[in-house]
């Protein structure tokens, strides 16, 4: 850079005898940008690249979660057209019960036309459902396992190079086609269903469900179902229908009183009048039968409504709510079965009317017969709720076991000693009241009954209900059995009946 000197002070070069000592005055120039920053550049950088490996990850994190989690759910979804591609691979795979039968099989013609067949018909109708149309039942959840094959990769290479299709996977259910047939029978012409599992497992032995149809002839009946509005063929009521729980509820209504009053319920006492009334509300007991002054035991047996409506106005209302939340109400079942969601409303402003139908199983609460089935077996299992199942195993066309389903707990529900006090009071309904019929045979039946009322005095009914246990020699409980009528009557009358011919079943033929 040159040096420059002010205007006016520069001598002319002829100016050389004279030395005169120039004064340079140093100019500096501010830089008017600021010097690169690198650090900062570099953390910059820095979190562009976290960034990015952060979405890398998150997208391998996704797909791994829906190629291990998700797998199944997805591969046996009705939009999934990765399944209709394997019909041009395999043959759909056939459907066991526990005991070797068989319950669903594809047949294959000379031409290759292939026809599923089911042949018990209606008997598995909705727990087992259908191929065609759509999928329903255990053709739907255990789809991707049907159209899938886990055989030898040799033998699979040899039937694709002779144009072969293979035989996919078999599924081996948890159904006895004993207690089946059974329940199936007992049903008889009665709307409903009857549902049997054990509950030291969770493993579902039975499962009807009416009105049903022939699995067999869906294609024919399809147009005919679909088309009629009020028809409900279809609706696997075991696990999809709602109904009002009656008095089968009292079991988490006196389990609310019992938390409620720890050191005082075994106290309780009540005069039952057959009538009940207060603020301008009035309960009836069955028949308006008066029970007199009963403890809390024996109202239970007896199934006592005005006990329990006294019952109800005397806990908070967030009392009730609070253990109905806990044993799943308003939620979803711990469980990969279709299913309803059971219902439960009981508002902090809620007049003593509503609180008293809610505390005897009325009002607004709705259940299905597989929750009921579910609350029963945590009573019968010392408190400890299993996670249902249908599935036992998935067998490959060789024999290779390809999977199998393993006894889970969900969680424990109530302690064991609230559990015991349960067990003692629905046994006493088998000993002195409701439930007397399952009292004379060489195993022990405990349960509770119940008379679900429905719509208005003009246009409705009554549901008969009855869920309980058994078990032999004082050992753990075998077998839970919930049954629902409609427009059954009273409990005692039609659902205690029907579940004594599948405990008798069960120890006749079952657990021999």
């Amino acid at each position: 850079m040159g040096i420059k000197t002010p205007r006016g002070k520069r001598k002319k070069e002829s100016d050389q005898d004279q030395k005169i000592p120039v004064k340079v005055r140093e100019v500096h120039f501010e830089q008017e940008t600021e010097p690169v920053n690198k650090k900062g550049r570099n953390t910059e950088l820095g979190i562009v690249t976290y960034v990015f490996v952060f979405l890398f990850l998150l997208m391998i994190g996704y797909l791994v979660y829906l190629n291990v989690w998700k797998a199944d759910s997805l591969n046996s979804n009705a939009y999934n057209t990765k399944q209709d591609a394997n019909e041009d691979k395999y043959i759909r795979g056939s459907i066991y019960s526990s005991d070797g039968q068989t319950l669903a099989y594809t047949s294959v013609a000379d031409d290759g036309t292939e026809t599923r067949i089911y042949p018990y018909g209606n008997v598995f109708a909705h727990v087992i459902g259908y191929s065609s149309n759509g999928k329903s039942g255990l053709e739907s959840t255990s789809n991707s396992d049907l159209m899938t094959s886990h055989t030898s990769v040799l033998t699979q290479l040899r039937e694709e190079s002779e144009d072969e299709k293979q035989l996919a996977d078999s599924v081996y259910t948890t159904l006895n086609v004993t207690l089946q047939q059974t329940a199936y029978s007992a049903l008889g012409s009665y709307n409903g269903a009857v549902i049997a599992l054990e509950p030291s497992t969770g493993k579902i032995l039975a499962m009807v469900s009416k009105p049903d149809f022939d699995p067999n002839q869906i294609d024919e009946i399809w147009e005919s179902v679909v088309n009629d509005s009020s028809s409900s063929v279809l609706l696997n009521r075991a696990t999809q229908g709602l109904y009002p729980p009656g008095s089968t509820f009292k079991i988490l209504t006196t389990l609310a009183y019992m938390r409620e009053n720890p050191s005082t319920y075994s106290d309780f006492t009540f005069t039952c009048e057959g009538t009940f009334e207060e603020s301008g509300a009035s309960i009836h007991c069955y028949n308006s039968k008066v029970h007199g002054t009963v403890d809390l035991k024996t109202a239970f047996a007896k199934s006592c409504n005005t006990t329990f409506a006294s019952i109800g106005l005397s806990l908070g209302n967030s009392s009730l709510a609070d253990v109905c939340e806990e044993f799943l109400f308003n939620t979803s079942l711990p469980t990969t079965l279709q299913h309803s969601t059971s219902q439960f409303t009981l508002s902090e402003s809620a007049s003593y009317g509503e609180i008293m139908q809610t505390a005897i199983g009325q009002g607004e609460t709705l259940v299905t017969p597989l929750h009921m089935a579910l609350i029963t077996a945590t009573v019968a299992n010392d408190g400890v709720m299993m996670r249902p199942y249908l599935v036992d195993y998935i067998e490959a066309n060789d024999g290779t076991l390809v999977s199998e389903t393993k006894s889970s707990r969900y969680k424990r529900l109530m302690t064991e000693e609230e559990a015991s006090v349960l067990q003692e009071y629905m046994e006493e309904t088998v000993i002195s009241g409701t439930a007397t019929s399952l009292g004379w045979y060489d195993f022990t039946v405990a349960g509770k009954t119940g008379s679900a009322e429905y719509g208005s005095d003009s246009n409705g009914g009554t549901h008969s209900w009855f869920v309980g246990y058994s078990y032999d020699d004082g050992g753990e409980a075998d077998l839970v059995v919930v049954v629902i009528a409609e427009d059954g009557g009273a409990g005692s009358d039609t659902a205690v009946p029907i579940a004594s011919q599948v405990f008798q079943a069960y120890y006749n033929y079952v657990a021999e």
